[in-house]
């Protein structure tokens, strides 16, 4: 029998996470590197991933930071073949590169362009990533494949919420994207199950930024059962137990994180 200490113990193991430069990524990545993964953290921002991942390594950590295209397939494809050049194994793929449009793709007067850079951003990346892993990971015979939905993805916003502010719900593209994910997330753990892959999805809620509008934070807070608003450091328990040997029997599973936001 495995002690919860052996179960949590990621030493030897390779994870990547997509967007793992900023906010809710690099929470995500220090959490794995904390448990003792090799943590690969990539984005179009190869920069900012490579000073983060310095940052981390003057902490103990072991963290490498990659310049990669989520959205492209080739960039994808020569990310994974990379790492796996280097160190021989990728057991985790964390999808969370994603985000909103530049525009909110509201109903009537939404615009179809940012309404499928939403999709490309958010599903097609998803796919991508998680398509280059399988790849890896089905060789192997185990690993896990972590996806970023949000309770957008099960629930839709209610206007009344962001009345006033300055925050930019994400309309028709991102709730559509997000919902799409978690489904997606389903149809990996059945189809890699027998792989001995695990495919899980992280909902997180409410979790504002520092340039968030105040008004909605507050609105947020008293929305929550549990009284504040989330933070990144939230969703790190949540990647901890999907990535770890400790979560080797959850798959299929749309976690949701949100204090509370969605049992009303």
């Amino acid at each position: 029998m495995m002690k919860i200490s052996e179960q949590f113990n990621m030493t030897g193991r390779v994870a990547v996470v997509t967007g793992g430069g900023t906010h809710l990524g690099r929470a995500m990545a220090t959490a794995l590197a904390e448990l003792g993964a090799t943590v690969i953290i990539a984005s179009r921002r190869q920069e900012l991933c490579e000073q983060v991942a310095a940052e981390m390594r003057a902490e103990g950590l072991k963290v490498e930071g990659m310049g990669c295209d989520a959205t492209d397939r080739d960039d994808v494809a020569a990310m994974v073949d990379g790492i796996v050049e280097r160190h021989g194994r990728l057991d985790v793929m964390v999808c969370n590169a994603g985000g909103g449009a530049a525009e909110p793709t509201y109903i009537p007067e939404g615009d179809v362009s940012e309404f499928t850079a939403t999709l490309e951003m958010n599903v097609t990346s998803a796919y991508l990533c998680a398509n280059e892993a399988a790849k890896v990971m089905v060789k192997q015979g185990a690993g896990s494949i972590i996806t970023i939905g949000s309770i957008h993805g099960s629930l839709t916003n209610d206007k009344r919420f962001y009345d006033g502010t300055e925050f930019k719900r994400g309309g028709a593209a991102y709730q559509t994207a997000k919902g799409g994910i978690i489904n997606f997330t389903r149809y990996l753990a059945m189809e890699l199950g027998d792989s001995g892959i695990t495919a899980n999805c992280i909902s997180p809620g409410q979790i504002p930024g520092p340039t968030a509008d105040p008004v909605m934070v507050e609105r947020a807070r008293q929305a929550n059962a549990l009284g504040r608003t989330g933070v990144a450091d939230d969703l790190k328990g949540a990647v901890a137990l999907l990535a770890s040997p400790a979560g080797s029997w959850i798959t299929g599973h749309n976690l949701i994180v949100d204090g509370g936001w969605s049992i009303w």
